[in-house]
């Protein structure tokens, strides 16, 4: 009977061995489609770009570069209204202070959310709720009246500043805070002597790396990638962003040239692929927090 038993268990076994190995099989195969299907819009935009108008026009889709890459950067050049150092320069001025801006004074928000006991407090937060349920096209109108009653029309700050209000990320910082932060350190460092905005900037920013991090990179690729607003607001040339001057490649009244315009495109993402190698790494260390926390 001991024979019997140890057999069938082996039999078991092995049963289960087969199938953990097919279910990592289906695993790394979805994984890689996951990975291919993210993938492929960037390269087949990259294949563009060193392809020429014509090439582009009689094959929509190659995966395969071509040798004019140089030719369509020599047209980008060329543009009067393209200059790509500028648009850069204005662009990193209006997504990295937008970012900060949205990220710092978003989790000062979430802190005193989470870490304060004040009678509106619930009160507060449902109203932030209410905000974020709006969506930006609603108060778009009132905020370029504002901007022209005040003369701040042309101003590259009216596209930082606002950033201040973010009430999603108000939300998402205060669920991450609300488990993540022991409020027995807080009061501990009271007892210390510790002043508040001491506490909030030594002790809590470090806790919240892994979701600053995140919303970082959905403010700064939301922020880069603005055009409605820019173009509302912006009228020099000299404060325009690199979207509004890669829109602008297809104003050519005379011949559109793809071929740069996928060009002045690779060029705009490249930054928002620095940032994200950067700071993947802080989101992948919140999800393996969270993990252990569950």
């Amino acid at each position: 009977m001991s024979n019997n038993s140890n057999l069938q268990l082996t039999v078991e076994g092995r049963e289960k061995g087969k199938g953990g190995v097919v279910q990592k099989v289906i695993i790394y195969i979805v994984s890689i489609s996951l990975s291919i299907l993210s993938i492929l819009p960037f390269w087949l935009m990259f294949v563009n770009a060193t392809r020429s108008t014509p090439q582009i026009q009689s094959t929509a889709i190659s995966f395969l570069p071509s040798t004019h890459l140089f030719d369509n950067i020599k047209i980008l050049s060329s543009k009067n209204m393209f200059k790509p150092l500028k648009g850069f320069l204005n662009s990193f001025i209006c997504a990295g202070g937008s970012t900060i801006l949205a990220v710092y004074f978003s989790s000062l928000t979430a802190y005193a959310q989470v870490v304060y006991e004040w009678k509106l407090r619930n009160a507060f937060f449902s109203f932030i709720m209410a905000i974020m349920m709006l969506p930006g096209q609603l108060t778009l109108i009132g905020f370029l009246q504002m901007c022209y009653k005040l003369h701040l029309t042309d101003n590259l700050l009216m596209l930082i500043i606002p950033a201040i209000a973010a009430p999603s990320m108000v939300f998402f910082m205060k669920q991450y805070l609300h488990p993540a932060l022991p409020i027995e350190i807080v009061h501990s460092a009271r007892i210390d002597g510790a002043r508040e905005f001491y506490i909030f900037n030594k002790i809590v920013l470090p806790i919240m790396k892994p979701a600053i991090a995140t919303q970082a990179i959905f403010s700064f690729v939301g922020s880069w990638n603005n055009l409605f607003t820019p173009m509302v607001l912006i009228n020099s040339t000299k404060k325009y962003t690199m979207p509004m001057m890669v829109s602008l490649l297809r104003a050519d009244i005379y011949k559109t040239e793809y071929g740069s315009i996928y060009a002045g495109l690779t060029l705009t993402i490249l930054p928002l692929i620095i940032v994200y190698i950067f700071l993947s790494k802080y989101i992948v260390a919140g999800v393996a927090l969270g993990s252990v926390k569950g």
